[in-house]
């Protein structure tokens, strides 16, 4: 049996469609519902219901065309404020593309993404003529809806990076219209869901699941405001009555530092961003009673592989195939076989796959094999269709001709109670010498032959990190994402021999 699940296909977007005008389906109807609280530590964020939200969303359509004409790119680098996701969704209803940037970014990046981008328009946060101009806008007239091809360029998002540096990838409208796939298929989202996320807003996984499918099925999103630590967080999913949390693993990791509340509204936790180990899924279970829901997916294709409330995945894996989508896990011959590793590959028909990378053809055209979008990640698919997740292609080691995913060992050193969070990668001792070195960060000091002893009890030999070195953090890119690709590079840097 071969690793290849091919549903039926989802009906496609109307001919005619915008993507905000999606988002918004509810918002005459539901009115005066909360549609957006950002969530401050006194109780006293800023609000918006569904009919001022649509009213702010297209008056600043309104505005931006009196700037910008549609077609053109703008840059949105504006933080977790409101005005983020009011321009982003006022830009695509007036039928202008933009561009979503991290605040995080240097001054060096931001003027590369400049480079690239050749906007007509950029906005930042950290310019208060830009964000009065922004609030100016939400008073305008209403800009009718740029009604169109639901396969034209609608945003454009950066990769995390986790492979090279980051790279601009373009979406279609028709990528909200997909989403519908993971809300019954990841989320178990429904109208009167409060969904709380503790993520950066221009992240995907923060506008996609904190914001737009919220909105998108007339739910209440609920964001912390800049200024919330992550030790705030379950006082305001009590506070704020959140029914779904969602958040990167080491998010969750953090609030296991600490005795959680009690949390009567909450159902349940999404993951997502990377592989969270099962000790972290284990003690949030413990802590809360409540069950965490992972998704695999990336930024060129959001989410298409996950567990959820109606059809949960097995420990240790990452989930099934979301109904609707066609995936395979893909060989040099096409599938594997079950219970083979593969790279995992997304049908060149899925609506959510991108529209390409930004005028780079040639490196669009090689992310391709036949039919076949090619992830760069691995996994190994079960008879019964469970996917578990192996790791990126070029994160894989090889220890005695053996292949070893660095998530296995990951979570064998997650698993000590006092390692909070841990990465593995194969470092070059000298040259044509490889060996698998675990990094590590805890809580307080563990001898190594302790925490050998302890990660030999749970991996074969071969498997068994010949390095084991503390850390006081370890390297993460802007959204999070574990670089096992920056670890092995200072550690050869430093102590590797030619």
């Amino acid at each position: 049996m071969l690793s290849l699940v091919q549903s039926d296909r989802y009906p496609p977007a109307p001919r005619r469609f915008n993507m905000a005008a999606h988002v918004l389906g509810h918002a005459d109807r539901l009115g005066d519902k909360t549609a957006l609280c950002i969530m401050d530590a006194a109780g006293n964020g800023e609000r918006f219901d569904y009919r001022t939200l649509k009213q702010a969303i297209l008056g600043t359509a309104t505005g931006l065309l009196q700037h910008v004409r549609p077609d053109e790119k703008i840059i949105l680098q504006l933080g977790n404020t409101p005005e983020f996701p009011i321009a982003f969704l006022g830009a695509i209803a007036a039928g202008i593309v933009p561009v979503s940037l991290s605040s995080a970014l240097t001054e060096i990046e931001y003027r590369e993404v400049v480079d690239t981008i050749r906007p007509a328009l950029a906005l930042r946060s950290i310019n208060k003529a830009d964000m009065a101009l922004l609030r100016a806008f939400r008073d305008l007239p209403a800009a009718d809806y740029a009604m169109g091809d639901p396969a034209r360029p609608a945003f454009i998002i950066y990769t995390s990076g986790t492979g090279g540096r980051p790279t601009p990838v373009v979406h279609a409208h028709r990528a909200i219209w997909a989403r519908q796939m993971m809300w019954d298929g990841w989320y178990g989202l429904r109208e009167d869901d409060r969904m709380l996320h503790a993520g950066a807003f221009n992240w995907t996984y923060t506008l996609g699941t904190g914001l737009l499918d919220p909105w998108a099925t007339g739910a209440t999103a609920l964001i912390p405001a800049q200024d919330i630590t992550p030790a705030q967080l379950p006082t305001l999913m009590q506070a704020h009555k959140a029914t779904i949390f969602a958040a990167a693993p080491g998010i969750y990791r953090r609030l296991l530092r600490a005795a959680i509340p009690a949390l009567p509204y909450l159902r349940h936790g999404l993951s997502a961003g990377e592989k969270m180990a099962q000790p972290v899924r284990d003690a949030w279970h413990e802590a809360t009673g409540k069950p965490v829901y992972e998704a695999f997916g990336m930024s060129e294709c959001s989410t298409f592989i996950s567990s959820s409330p109606a059809n949960q995945a097995p420990d240790h894996t990452s989930g099934f195939v979301q109904q609707g989508r066609t995936v395979a896990l893909i060989g040099p011959d096409g599938p594997v076989p079950r219970g083979t590793i593969g790279t995992i590959a997304v049908h060149k028909d899925d609506p959510g796959l991108m529209l390409g990378y930004l005028d780079r053809p040639d490196d669009t055209a090689a992310r391709f094999q036949g039919d076949w979008f090619l992830t760069g990640d691995l996994a190994t698919m079960d008879e019964n269709g469970a996917i578990t997740y192996a790791g990126r292609a070029d994160d894989m080691m090889n220890a005695g001709g053996h292949r070893v995913s660095p998530i296995e060992v990951e979570e064998a050193l997650t698993a000590h109670p006092l390692v909070t969070e841990a990465a593995a990668c194969a470092v070059q001792l000298r040259t044509g010498v490889h060996v698998i070195a675990g990094f590590y960060v805890a809580t307080d000091v563990i001898e190594e032959e302790e925490l050998r002893d302890f990660a030999a009890a749970r991996l074969a030999t071969y498997k068994m990190p010949r390095l084991l070195i503390a850390r006081d953090r370890l390297p993460r890119g802007a959204n999070n994402k574990l670089l096992r690709r920056v670890l092995r590079d200072e550690w050869e840097t430093t102590y590797g021999q030619a």
